[in-house]
């Protein structure tokens, strides 16, 4: 399941079969995100659409199959695809987020680790999804600064050999073993030390991210346009069988 993501910890990657997946999953995710009866987060402006896309478990979405050669991925089984959906607006403080979560998401992006989840009532944090890599495909037509992904160069580094340092000592079991403290020292350091750089996408295009890469959503910018519902991207994050697997330096 390696990603072959290099130094920077992500690669974009274009083709024909790519192009013909997004063109056939575009109207199923428009009529899956019109349909869902889910709420709109933050504030009415970002639809989350986990397992929200009913590709099949080969990523096949009708006649389209899924273009594992091009995207550089040993195909494995998919499980439905995540419709990521933000719109005009985006981000608005909705009753779910407190004040300084609010200003992270529009002063940080949101920027976070895929896999790390809070746990309890005082949101420790915990590998709980373990994945193997991050592949997001854009299925419409938007502009650049239309809340485009966000990734921090380098950060996988930095975060897989702090991850790997608080797992040392680890004694029971690894979904279970606090994290918070070495997450949260090691983000702060990527801020200090790894390059932010947006990257948007048409559809045509994937991206693919190492699984200890630090990532966010930059907010919409004035005059931004997308086609709607809104800039939409389809997400995938294939589980590794364990916590040791994921804590790999490979990747």
């Amino acid at each position: 399941m390696l990603g072959g993501t290099g130094a920077r910890g992500w690669r974009r990657v274009a083709g024909s079969g790519i192009a013909a997946w997004a063109a056939a999953a575009w109207p199923v995710a428009r009529e899956a995100v019109a349909g869902s009866g889910l709420p709109w987060r933050c504030g009415g402006t970002w639809f989350v659409g986990l397992d929200a896309l009913p590709n099949g478990p080969d990523g096949r979405m009708g006649e389209a199959e899924f273009p594992w050669q091009e995207v550089g991925l040993e195909p494995v089984p998919l499980h439905p695809a995540q419709l990521s959906v933000t719109r005009e607006g985006y981000p608005r403080q909705g009753e779910e987020e407190s004040e300084s979560a609010f200003r992270f998401r529009q002063l940080r992006d949101a920027a976070h680790l895929d896999g790390l989840l809070p746990v309890g009532p005082e949101r420790r944090r915990m590998v709980r999804e373990p994945h193997g890599w991050i592949l997001g495909l854009p299925l419409n037509a938007a502009t650049a600064d239309a809340a485009p992904l966000v990734v921090w160069e380098g950060s996988h580094l930095v975060m897989g050999e702090a991850l790997r340092a608080a797992f040392y000592r680890c004694k029971g079991a690894p979904e279970d073993h606090d994290i918070t403290e070495a997450y949260q020292a090691a983000r702060k350091q990527v801020f200090e030390t790894c390059p932010r750089v947006e990257v948007p996408g048409r559809p045509g295009e994937a991206v693919i991210l190492h699984r200890h890469l630090i990532h966010g959503v930059a907010p919409w910018a004035e005059g931004a346009w997308a086609e709607a519902p809104g800039r939409v991207v389809a997400y995938f994050r294939p589980l590794l069988p364990r916590v040791a697997d994921w804590l790999r330096e490979e990747g």
